[in-house]
């Protein structure tokens, strides 16, 4: 695409008390060297710590501040959130051909953008989404994060959602370009309103509309960069545990076949290598040495991805067990009435 014929975009972030991230945040949007017509539409979704007033002070009048409404009974916090923001997109940038939905603690590089017009354009994708790098520093963020991603690729294969013959739909909420005539078509985000794994569900629903396929992919950049840290044990169990039982459609069934399964997959096989002293057998031994080093083979490009040891690998065992006691913790945070906890809001 030459000067001039760029689509225009208009960028949606709904913030709720995330001072400690958007304004870099923010920044990164505007410093964008996208070159056609770009708006930024922040949701101070009712913050208490000045979220608001960050964007405000960088005085760009491409930036502009939105006071969430009060959420309304049957909306998750994020998408009444997302849907004030093109409510007021629809006066701020009525022409927008584009909207990217991004969250307020992921960082933009600078030619990021183009590249997601480019791909949407030249390919007809109703959206282009990219999972964000995440941090994986300290001890916790090294064992759970490029896990979160194995894990998250095996319930929803990239090859998979980008083949428009295929009925998986996903996408990562951190950034997906969707576009604006799509994005109407199938009602707004209304059509999901309740969603917890909104950006999945957004993602289904934009591919497969009542039967009409849609292409849509998902990818990876290094220039869409994840500002949250993760190196407390405790931040990745509040992320995780909020949706993990909604994964599971709350069914206590499907939470028992999944540790199961978890633990046949990640489990049986190390155990029975590493106690042949105990039980004597060696080929049991070997088959579960053959499937252990088969499970660290197919974790070693996610690794490399994200330039950590292989000797991660031999500990996806212990991943996958927090992982299993995070989901275990999502169903009993339900049962308890306090399902999808986040940000001083359950949604049970």
């Amino acid at each position: 695409m030459q000067d001039g014929e760029w689509p225009s975009v208009v960028v949606v972030i709904p913030a709720r008390n995330e001072a400690e991230t958007i304004g870099a945040v923010a920044k990164s949007h505007l410093a964008n060297d996208y070159q056609g017509r770009l708006d930024l539409i922040v949701v101070d979704d009712q913050s208490s710590d000045g979220t608001g007033e960050l964007v405000r002070a960088l005085d760009d009048n491409r930036a502009h501040v939105i006071a969430g409404k009060d959420l309304p009974h049957g909306w998750s916090g994020k998408l009444w959130a997302v849907n004030n923001g093109l409510e007021a997109a629809k006066k701020i940038a009525p022409d927008a051909d584009y909207v990217l939905l991004t969250d307020a603690d992921i960082e933009h590089a600078p030619g990021t953008l183009a590249k997601l017009v480019t791909k949407a354009v030249r390919e007809e994708q109703a959206m282009v989404s990219i999972m964000a790098v995440l941090d994986t520093r300290g001890f916790w963020g090294g064992l759970l994060m490029p896990a979160f991603i194995f894990f998250f690729q095996k319930l929803y294969p990239f090859p998979a959602i980008n083949n428009p013959a295929s009925k998986i739909g996903g996408a990562a909420g951190g950034c997906m370009l969707i576009e604006r005539k799509a994005l109407e078509a199938i009602g707004g985000v209304e059509t999901i309103k309740g969603d917890l794994i909104d950006d999945c569900a957004l993602g289904k629903a934009l591919k497969d509309p009542k039967g009409a396929k849609r292409s849509i992919w998902l990818g990876f950049d290094e220039g869409i960069v994840s500002l949250r840290d993760n190196r407390e044990l405790h931040t990745i169990w509040k992320m995780v545990a909020r949706t993990a039982f909604t994964q599971l459609q709350f069914s206590s069934f499907l939470l028992i076949g999944s540790v199961i399964g978890m633990a046949l997959t990640y489990l049986v096989a190390p155990i029975a290598f590493l106690t042949l002293p105990l039980h004597g057998s060696i080929l049991a031994a070997t088959l579960g040495a053959l499937a252990y080093f088969g499970m660290t083979l197919a974790y070693t490009p996610t690794l490399r991805r994200y330039k950590k040891s292989q000797l991660w690998a031999l500990i996806l065992p212990l991943s996958a067990v927090v992982y299993m006691m995070m989901t275990v913790s999502s169903a009993l945070n339900h049962w308890r009435g306090r399902g999808g906890a986040w940000k001083g809001r359950t949604y049970s």
